[in-house]
C-alpha cells in the first residue's frame, strides 16, 4: 500500500502543473478574488475529475472504444471553451469603478460550478483518466481497494499542489490595478480561445492519428 500511495503522490502533483484552462482560471481566480474563491473553484474541478474517475472505471475499455470512433466530441467542448473564451475576452470592464475582490456566499458555490464545468466540458480530461485507468490498474491488480488508495492519494496530492498554487497567486491581489485586471481577463480570454481551437483541432484529426489505443500501448512500452 505505500508504494501505491508514493507512486500516487508524483502524479498527481504532476497534474497540478498540467496546462490548460482549469490551470490559469485557477490562477486568475486566486489573485483576484482571493484563497476561498479559488479553493471552491478547484472543488468543483476536482468534483468533476472524481466523476470522470467513475465513469473511466465502471466503462473503461467501452468508453475508450466509442470516444476514439467520436472525435466530435472533441469539437462540442471545444466549442463550448471558444464561446466562453471569446466573451472573457470581449467582455467590456467599467473603468469607472474600482477592483472589487470580495465575493460572496452565494458566489462560492457558482465557483464551485463554474470549476465544475470547465473540466467536465473537457472531454480530454476524462481520455486522460482513462489511460491512467488502464496503465495503473493491472499493476494495481486490478484491486478495487489498492485503486481506492492510489487515486484517492493522488486527488489530495493535486488539491494540496493548488492550495499552495493559490497562495502564490494570492500574493499578486496587492498589486492588482483596474487596468492589470483587466489585462489578466483578456489574457485568460485568450488562452481559452487557445485551447479551444486546439480541442477543436483534435476532433478534426484523422481517425489514425486519433487512435486513443495506440497511444496508451506505446505509453506502456516505454513504461
Amino acid at each position: 500500500m505505500f508504494e501505491d500511495v508514493q507512486a500516487a503522490i508524483p502524479l498527481g502533483f504532476l497534474l497540478s502543473f498540467t496546462i490548460g484552462p482549469v490551470f490559469f482560471v485557477l490562477l486568475e481566480t486566486s489573485a483576484i478574488k482571493g484563497f476561498r474563491a479559488a479553493l471552491f473553484f478547484d472543488i468543483g474541478v476536482i468534483v468533476a475529475d472524481i466523476l470522470f474517475l467513475f465513469i473511466a472505471y465502471f466503462s473503461s475499455f467501452q468508453l475508450l472504444e466509442n470516444l476514439s470512433n467520436q472525435p466530435g466530441l472533441y469539437v462540442f467542448g471545444g466549442m463550448i471553451l471558444l464561446v466562453y473564451g471569446i466573451i472573457v475576452f470581449v467582455k467590456r470592464e467599467n473603468k469607472e469603478a474600482k477592483p472589487n475582490f470580495r465575493v460572496s456566499k452565494g458566489d462560492y458555490l457558482g465557483l464551485a460550478v463554474k470549476g465544475f464545468l470547465l473540466n467536465f466540458i473537457n472531454i480530454g480530461v476524462l481520455i486522460f483518466w482513462l489511460g491512467v485507468i488502464i496503465i495503473v490498474g493491472p499493476t494495481l491488480d486490478n484491486d478495487p481497494n489498492r485503486i481506492l488508495i492510489f487515486f484517492v492519494t493522488m486527488l489530495t496530492a493535486y488539491l494540496i499542489t493548488d492550495i499552495f498554487k493559490i497562495l502564490l497567486a494570492k500574493q499578486l491581489k496587492r498589486k492588482l490595478t483596474h487596468k492589470r485586471i483587466h489585462l489578466i481577463k483578456k489574457g485568460l480570454g485568450i488562452i481559452l480561445i487557445i485551447c479551444a481551437l486546439v480541442l477543436i483541432i483534435k476532433g478534426f484529426l484523422p481517425k489514425d492519428k486519433f487512435d486513443i489505443e495506440k497511444g496508451i500501448e506505446k505509453i506502456e512500452q516505454i513504461r
